[in-house]
């Protein structure tokens, strides 16, 4: 079975329904990680202070497959082609140790209906 990282870095607004997607698409857990971004833009200014949005990463180790699956319903459901909430991206994961053996059932399960 192959795995990959799934990467979301997301406005912080969206972090419930992002999740919610994550699990109803395949995802057995989500890993958080609070965060702000520097874009290219200029950020806007009150009073000399400068407001940077707070955003929201989601990490969530998946089988390959289902990884993409994951990465579409987000895109889609968040619509973040049309609109600049956020990133999606996945990176390929060459070793890892520590997944609990229920997550693996659960991805074979997954992979066995998508078939």
């Amino acid at each position: 079975m192959k795995f990959a990282v799934l990467v979301a870095i997301l406005a912080e607004n969206l972090e419930e329904k992002a999740i919610d997607i994550a699990k109803q698409s395949g995802a057995g857990g989500v890993t958080l990680l609070d965060a702000r971004g520097i874009g290219a833009k200029e950020k806007k200014t009150f009073f000399g202070l400068t407001y940077e949005g707070s955003q929201t990463v989601l990490i969530c180790v998946l089988e390959k497959k289902l990884s993409l699956a994951v990465m579409k319903a987000l895109t889609q459901e968040l619509d973040l082609a049309k609109h600049s909430n956020g990133v999606v991206f996945t990176v390929p994961l060459d070793h890892i140790a520590g997944i609990d053996t229920r997550q693996l059932e659960s991805f074979e399960e997954h992979l066995k209906d998508e078939i």
